[in-house]
């Protein structure tokens, strides 16, 4: 399976539905990132969070959508 990482940060209001769209797909077969308190994570993606990406390539931004989410993992 790909590997799937999910960024997020403290206070992020869409970071919660991102989690549970990529959980719903992925069960626990997903890393969680949180950016706060990392100056190069945050410096790369406080403005986009939350940031899906699957083998290193960003595939979601702020929103994801499980049925797209199934279909780029095959």
């Amino acid at each position: 399976m790909e590997r799937v990482l999910v960024y997020t940060a403290a206070g992020c209001h869409l970071c919660g539905a991102a989690v549970e769209a990529v959980r719903e797909v992925c069960g626990d077969r997903f890393v969680l990132v949180d950016i706060t308190g990392d100056p190069e994570l945050e410096a790369r993606y406080r403005e986009s969070i939350p940031v899906v990406e699957i083998d290193g390539e960003r595939a979601f931004t702020y929103f994801v959508q499980p049925e797209a989410l199934r279909s780029r993992l095959g």
